[in-house]
């Protein structure tokens, strides 16, 4: 049957009345005007000061202009009551109203809960107003959105509610609503303030003791993540015994004196917790049985019984009983677990073992549908559990003997009694990490907790606070916010509290605002718990002394740096002024008066007066830091100092001072290589020196634009270093300041030249470098310069470039030789006819190199020399024609010097490029001498790279001379030398066509078609690897040509084929034969060069 509340006046006065209506008629009319009422109104009005009085009517049309804003996009509100388990209906911004409706008991049940809680306002409060309300809310206590809803019409709602999802739900439905999956808050990037709160936090983490509950402690005794470990118990070892012998009572005698005694012992709880999984491993000496376990523990009970050791053979039956029911005899535990209780015992000391045997023996009967035993005995399990903390551990696992005692407390509409079981259920939800199913129990306690005569089972300020964390965790930032701010706001709040409760905002704060405030990175909501949390410290310095007035001097910043950001300048400079007064000044027993602390506060007030368009304060102060701090110890908090005094002197309109500051600041972060301020202070000096007049500040500003550009290439903004080194040049140009335009010509020569190559770039800067240096008559550079001239037009490899590099090593020529320069003189020259050369007028250049040559010869320096008739050779060997010429300048002229002066790196050097040269003249005999010379040097100098260019190049030697067993030889050591793994495709394909030339090798030249296949084989994978086609037509081909006509193996013959013709489709070849050509050589490759 219904059992209905009646509080409405007009259905008392049908129950009541003359006229009272029949019990049907009663439900009819409780039906029909639930249903009549499609929407509850919520009227919403700005209230103030502690008798919550409407607040004028300015405040109440803003509140109605925000709830118009709504009418016309109301994605917002739809989704917090969406997230207050409502449906909205409609707004009314005329009547400040807003129609919600609901469904399902579930949502008008959380919905009452929220509002009795007081959730509804501060929800709203979140939604409407701006953020400047929380900054001014801090001077007007009291004020808020106040949330007003109907009663009748919220109880007809409610009940009709009721009547159609019918009386299952009429006592107990809060027991099952959850509100959906555990969410992930996305991460977004942080803010210098929010960096600084979340520091605060970790750091008065491991310093604040956590809070606990007033009575019955609190629901974070184990993290919500972890899982309950047990520690360590006792271990015992199970002997072969024997019923009623003597040996028998000997060794059991350990195990019955540990379980004796009538008092608890940690170790019980230990054994009692365990699963009959934990029970074998703690009993050693058996074969993991479980029925081995129980015949042990079975005698070991009949010895207890029959010595009359009651509190033994009480355990003993508990661990029977949990081992039985373990291996799903029931029955059997069943007896046990009566046995534990119908033993005769003077007392009932340890309720543990008590709660265990209760619950393991409840859940038995209720696994045998024994309810009338099962209810009995849960009665008991009750009593335990309201009244002896401890034993909620032994119900973790089964919930629904807590149930239980939560119907019968609200059926007996007690309070206290609901408030425990609420409060154990919680609890236990919370240590299983089911954080959802937790919620609805701590927000009924938490309801109960406010009621005028309400239980406290746990603090209100924690219980609000936990409950902010499980709401942070099922993605509902709006009651997190909320709850949080109770938390904070709650007169039990502690230090440790506020600032919980605001990380717990920092966490929700781009869930709460999304993308609409995303540049909000610390909404101002957030002062108000800076707020309560100094005035704790200040409880502290009261109390205790100092108090902690480093985190007091923390959290003063952010809030002033909170006002700041929210255009309250005013507010900021008094908190600060107030924390300098109390904390950092003179008098105080913090610190010394110019501690780093007291420096960073004078440095953020000094900056706060500045934006509040008073520079003169602010230079007072930084002055008065300048004075504290030691004259012959500079810190980087000088250089701050000093760069705030010129932004101050800027402002002021001084800007010679400020240009002074500036140049200080720069010394310092100079000394302590700070480039990211370096970096700020010449850029602030630039904009001074841009601003300044005259010609005395010329040379200082093109230093510092050159500093600044050189600093910007150094971080790769090549753009702007450019433009800077530009604009030095610009003005040594106007004020005609020849070592100023020198300096910023070579900047953007080396800039061009070798940052950012751009060859007539450079070209242009280097002769107006020649220019400058013509002007100051400095004939040695100016040479050199003519010299990279003279380079770059080479670079550009036209003829007319040619020409005109031509002409500058002519003049550069003529300069080194009235200097006197010989070795300069001889490299001009030698550069001279290698133009000629590139020109095409090779009958000049021998005439060039040959004096090139005794202008070298007349230095009498060895190194040079050789150095010279190598650079010499090289002219040779890069022309078209008369390359043996460059033979007798290697061979007959640097060889032998690099041989006498020991010079092993110019001998390698020499050797390669003999063999080189003498491979192509096709001197392959003359060649092989000086391989195995560069062989030998390169093992010598352990150069694996050269080492493995010297074997190849014997192997193609020896291949050319037809010595073919030697060339299979050093192939395979030139492979040996290779790296392994392969990671570049060059090397994958060196592979592929060594392979086939050994192939080539052995199958052509030595006519060995089995062996030839072999490194095919070896050749082809590598070419599948490197995925060349044409290489694996090739190798496909010449393996079905074996395989056809030499190994006589159809199928693979057949299968090659397929393969090469399927590449020859690919690469449109249009026929492939298989015929061997016996006349073909391997040297023929060599032959066509």
């Amino acid at each position: 049957m219904y059992h209905i509340v009646v509080e409405s006046p007009m259905l008392l006065a049908m129950v009541e009345g003359p006229d009272r209506l029949p019990a049907y008629m009663l439900l009819y009319h409780i039906v029909f005007l639930s249903r009549c009422v499609p929407a509850l109104p919520m009227l919403l009005a700005i209230v103030e000061g502690p008798d919550r009085h409407p607040a004028d009517e300015g405040s109440q049309e803003v509140l109605r202009g925000k709830l118009c804003l709504l009418e016309a996009d109301s994605a917002e509100v739809n989704a917090l009551f969406t997230e207050l388990s409502a449906r909205l209906v409609t707004i009314n911004s005329e009547e400040n109203v807003i129609f919600v409706a609901f469904k399902t008991f579930e949502e008008i049940w959380k919905f009452t809960t929220y509002y009795t809680m007081g959730f509804l306002g501060q929800c709203m409060e979140n939604l409407l107003l701006d953020q400047d309300f929380w900054l001014s809310s801090m001077d007007q206590k009291n004020v808020g959105i106040e949330i007003s809803i109907q009663e009748d019409t919220l109880n007809l709602m409610y009940k009709g509610i009721l009547m159609q999802e019918g009386n299952s739900l009429t006592l107990n439905s809060f027991l099952k609503c959850c509100y959906g999956s555990q969410g992930n808050m996305d991460a977004h990037q942080q803010a210098e303030l929010k960096r600084k709160i979340e520091e605060i936090l970790q750091e008065k983490k491991e310093k604040v003791p956590c809070a606990t509950g007033m009575t019955n402690g609190s629901l974070e005794d184990h993290s919500v993540s972890s899982k309950t470990t047990l520690p360590s118990g006792p271990h015992f070892t199970v002997h072969p015994v024997e019923e009623g012998t003597i040996t028998n009572q000997e060794k059991l005698l350990p195990l019955l004196s540990f379980l004796g005694g009538s008092d608890y012992k940690p170790d019980f709880g230990t054994l009692y917790g365990q699963t009959p999984e934990l029970l074998l491993a703690t009993f050693n000496g058996h074969s993991d049985d479980i029925d081995e376990l129980v015949a042990y523990l079975g005698i070991a009970r009949e010895t207890a019984r029959k010595k009359r050791l009651h509190w033994s053979q009480s355990r003993l039956c508990l661990l029977l009983g949990k081992l039985c029911a373990g291996s799903s005899k029931f029955s059997q535990a069943r007896v046990y677990f009566e046995e534990a209780l119908s033993i005769p015992r003077d007392g009932f000391t340890d309720m543990l073992m008590l709660a265990n045997i209760y619950v393991n023996l409840a859940v038995i009967y209720l696994m045998q549908k024994n309810t009338e035993k099962y209810f009995a005995l849960s009665e008991r399990i009750a009593a335990l559990l309201m009244g002896i903390p401890d034993c909620a551990s032994t119900v973790e696992k089964d919930s629904e003997v807590l149930k239980f005692i939560l119907k019968k407390a609200v059926l007996a509409h007690n309070k206290m009694a609901e408030a425990r079981a609420c409060f154990l259920l919680a609890k236990l939800h919370w240590r299983r990490g089911e954080g959802a199913d937790a919620v609805p129990f701590l927000e009924r306690l938490l309801v109960l907790s406010a009621e005028p005569a309400g239980v406290r089972s746990i603090r209100p300020s924690h219980g609000y606070l936990s409950l902010g964390r499980l709401y942070s965790q099922l993605s509902l930032p709006h009651l997190c916010v909320s709850s949080a701010r109770r938390a904070t706001m709650h007169p039990s709040a502690r230090l440790a509290d506020c600032l919980n409760g605001m990380g717990l905002v920092l966490e929700n704060t781009t869930r709460l605002y999304g993308i609409r405030k995303q540049e909000d990175t610390i909404p101002a909501q957030v002062a108000l718990y800076l707020s309560r949390s100094l005035s704790f410290t200040g409880e502290l310095a009261g109390v205790g002394g100092n108090g902690d007035h480093t985190l007091s001097q923390a959290l003063t910043l952010c809030l002033s740096q909170l006002f700041q950001k929210h255009g309250k300048l005013g507010r900021a400079v008094r908190s600060m002024h107030t924390l300098i007064d109390n904390h950092c000044g003179p008098s105080s027993s913090s610190g010394a008066t110019n501690s780093p602390e007291r420096i960073s506060a004078l440095v953020w007030l000094a900056w706060l007066h500045i934006c509040d368009s008073q520079p003169e304060v602010s230079l007072d102060v930084l002055d008065s830091v300048l004075a504290s701090m030691p004259e012959h110890c500079t810190t980087p908090q000088e250089g701050l100092v000093h760069n705030m005094r010129g932004v101050a002197l800027r402002c002021t309109g001084d800007l010679r001072r400020a240009a002074e500051s500036y140049q200080a600041a720069i010394y310092v972060c100079e000394e302590f290589e700070d480039r990211s301020s370096f970096t700020r202070h010449l850029t602030e000096a630039v904009e001074l020196f841009s601003e300044l007049g005259g010609e005395e500040h010329e040379v200082n500003f093109i230093t510092v634009l050159l500093e600044l550009g050189q600093h910007c290439v150094n971080q790769r903004f090549l753009e702007r270093g450019k433009i800077y080194f530009e604009w030095a040049l610009l003005m040594a140009i106007k004020s005609n300041h020849l070592d100023s335009q020198l300096s910023a010509t070579r900047r953007l020569c080396h800039l061009y030249g070798a940052v950012c190559s751009d060859e007539a770039q450079c070209i242009i800067y280097n002769e107006h470098q020649l220019a400058i240096l013509a002007t100051r008559g400095d004939r040695g550079q100016e040479g050199e310069v003519l010299e990279t001239i003279s380079q770059l037009y080479l670079s550009l490899g036209t003829e007319r470039a040619r020409r005109s590099a031509l002409d500058y090593t002519k003049r550069s020529l003529g300069i080194f030789i009235d200097l006197g320069r010989k070795e300069k003189e001889a490299y001009a020259w030698l550069q001279a006819g290698k133009i000629y050369q590139m020109l095409g007028q090779t009958e000049l250049v021998d005439l060039y190199v040959q004096v090139a040559q005794d202008v070298g010869l007349s230095t009498g320096d060895t190194h040079f020399i050789l150095q010279l008739l190598e650079a010499v050779g090289d002219v040779f060997f890069n022309l078209n024609q008369e390359r043996e010429k460059a033979v007798c300048f290697y061979r007959d002229r640097a060889l032998p010097i690099a041989v006498r002066t020991s010079s092993t790196e110019a001998r390698l050097r020499l050797s390669n490029k003999l063999v080189e040269l003498l491979l192509q003249l096709k001197l392959y005999g003359e060649a092989v001498e000086y391989a195995q010379a560069a062989l030998d040097i390169s093992v010598t100098l352990g150069n694996r790279l050269n080492e493995r260019v010297a074997f190849h190049r014997l192997a193609t030697l020896y291949h050319c001379l037809g010595q073919f067993e030697l060339a299979e030889h050093y192939y395979l050591k030139t492979l040996s030398l290779c790296p392994t793994p392969l990671e570049f495709d060059e090397e994958t394909l060196y592979y592929v066509r060594v392979y086939q030339t050994l192939g080539d090798i052995i199958f052509y030249d030595l006519k060995d078609p089995y062996d030839a296949a072999g490194y095919y084989h070896l050749a082809l994978a590598a070419a599948m690897d490197l995925g060349n086609k044409k290489s694996q037509l090739q190798l496909c081909t010449r393996l079905a040509t074996i395989y056809h006509n030499f190994l006589v193996d159809r199928e693979l013959s057949l299968f090659f084929y397929q393969k090469a013709r399927a590449f020859a489709s690919d690469l449109n070849v249009r026929r492939i034969n298989l015929s061997p050509d016996q006349n073909f050589s391997s040297m023929s490759q060599y032959k066509s060069t």
